[in-house]
Parts: structure tokens; C-alpha cells; sequence
């Protein structure tokens, strides 16, 4: 069963069969966010999601950045992500037009951040998120 069903921009629909969130700044004690501070929490997120799917193709949804109205600190302007971060694990039916859909699917690891709770909710789906390139980034598999 999936959580939810997103209708990509190519036409494709795809399934997320299991979704992973936290925040995006939890555990941040003190400081402000700034570049490079976001540049490795995104490659970690990144590298966990390689870690927890290494059988599956990862991709990563380059996220919003913010610049709020603040004055700089010692290490520059401030930079926002949005708040929380995501691992979402989807599949779909065959890239390889040959393949039997009922004995093979096609799968896909994705990394990316957004504002609220929510599943990313079909149609309604994050422009980033529907507008992955499926046939070039999933991978073919045997069920």
C-alpha cells in the first residue's frame, strides 16, 4: 500500500512506499544557518538516504534557499532551508518499455526538503517533486 500517488509532469505516476522526515535544523544549538552549514546538511542527507536505499539510485531535489532581512554574521548572510527534510522511497511501473510491469517495476530514492508535515499530496505535488526525470534517474528491477 502506498502512502500517496503523485502524477510527475512527464505523465508518469509514481508511488511513495516509504517516507522519512526530520527536521531540517533539529539539534542546531546555537549560531545561525548559514552556506556552508546547509551545503553539508544537505549532503548528509543525501549520504544517509545512500546508505538507507544503497540498492536504489538516489536523487536530490536541490532545495529553496531563503535570505532573510538580517544583518550578517561572522560567517555571512543567513541562509534558510525549509524546515523539514525528507527521504522518500517511490517506485513505478517499468523505464524499459519491454519489460513485463507485472514482474518488473522501477525504483527511485529522492531527497528533498519542504515547509510543512504533510505527504507530498498527488497532483498538488511540490513543481521540484513533479518534475523529477524518472526515465533518466530510476533504475529497473526484478520483482
Amino acid at each position: 500500500m502506498s502512502l500517496s500517488h503523485i502524477a510527475l509532469s512527464s505523465g508518469r505516476s509514481i508511488e511513495l512506499t516509504e517516507l522519512r522526515m526530520s527536521s531540517t535544523y533539529g539539534g542546531f544549538l546555537e549560531g545561525y544557518p548559514w552556506k556552508l552549514v546547509n551545503d553539508m546538511k544537505v549532503s548528509s542527507l543525501q549520504q544517509q538516504a545512500e546508505h538507507a536505499f544503497p540498492s536504489t539510485p538516489v536523487h536530490l531535489v536541490p532545495p529553496a534557499r531563503e535570505y532573510p532581512d538580517e544583518a550578517p554574521g561572522g560567517f555571512g548572510p543567513v541562509e534558510v532551508l525549509p524546515s523539514v527534510a525528507c527521504i522518500g522511497s517511490f517506485r513505478s511501473t517499468p523505464v524499459a518499455p519491454e519489460l513485463d510491469s507485472v514482474l518488473h517495476r522501477s525504483t527511485l530514492t529522492v531527497v528533498w526538503f519542504q515547509n510543512g508535515l504533510d505527504v507530498p499530496p498527488g497532483e498538488d505535488a511540490d513543481l521540484a517533486l513533479r518534475g523529477i526525470r524518472w526515465q533518466e534517474l530510476a533504475r529497473d528491477e526484478e520483482v
